[in-house]
């Protein structure tokens, strides 16, 4: 049974709690909850907002708060050599202030404490600075998720960025949707079986070949069309950088 402390208790500290209490070779110590909000009735580990009051007996301690912030927390952290991991896809390992074993426990999804994760679906990237403290993060891991695996600090830099992509920046592509559809009284509901569907084909065809639309097909009628009919200099320059981001890569 592996002893837990979680710090942090934001949207990725929320279902990490969730993931571990429901773990059967998990025991969550405590949650150390610094904003002194009141945790959801699904959580029933001990908490703290007290940073004195961190027990000293885990296996772990999880790091589940802003990346920018993980340096000068570590710092004023009452814990000498334990296993400490943060979450976080773009900070370093090193982030994390000497004095403990280091570690990161980086959970690839996107996360909001009023949508139900199923967390064994998450894909968790581990890494360590002792061998040792590797096979503890992947048992710790296994324990709630079908996939993991080790990568370096650099390979979840780039993998970082890459779900900004796919995440973020598709995400705000969502958003320019739905304000075309309201300005003409239509629902957005009506794009969301596109939207399934797209994000369905990509796991049984690459991107490459799942591309469909004007711009592959170069049908510069309809992409004339489209500009015409977009109001705003921003969106007219996203929608026209896209465009010729998908004439390039299939221009053969």
């Amino acid at each position: 049974m592996k002893k837990v402390v979680l710090l942090g208790f934001g949207n990725v500290g929320f279902h990490i709690a969730k993931a571990l209490e429901a773990a059967n070779t998990i025991d969550l110590l405590q949650v150390y909850n610094r904003n002194n909000k009141p945790l959801f009735s699904e959580i029933k580990a001990e908490t703290t907002t007290n940073i004195s009051e961190i027990k000293q007996n885990a296996d772990v301690y999880i790091i589940a708060i802003p990346d920018d912030t993980i340096q000068e927390f570590t710092k004023s952290l009452p814990l000498k050599n334990k296993l400490v991991v943060h979450t976080s896809g773009s900070a370093a390992m090193n982030a994390i202030c000497s004095g403990n074993r280091k570690g990161v426990f980086y959970p690839l999804q996107t996360f909001s404490k009023n949508t139900e994760v199923d967390f064994k679906t998450i894909p968790i990237l581990i890494e360590s600075e002792h061998k040792e403290d590797s096979e503890t993060l992947r048992l710790l891991a296994c324990a709630i998720s079908y996939t993991v695996k080790t990568i370096s600090s650099t390979q979840r830099e780039k993998l970082h960025l890459a779900a900004v992509f796919v995440n973020n920046f598709v995400n705000e592509l969502y958003h320019i949707s739905e304000e075309i559809v309201q300005e003409n009284e239509l629902d957005f509901k009506l794009l969301q079986p596109l939207i399934l569907e797209t994000a369905a084909k990509v796991t049984r065809l690459t991107p490459k070949e799942a591309q469909t639309g004007p711009a592959k097909r170069k049908d510069e009628k309809t992409l004339k069309k489209h500009l015409h009919l977009l109001h705003g200099k921003q969106t007219k320059k996203i929608y026209k950088m896209l465009t010729e981001a998908i004439l390039k890569r299939y221009k053969n």
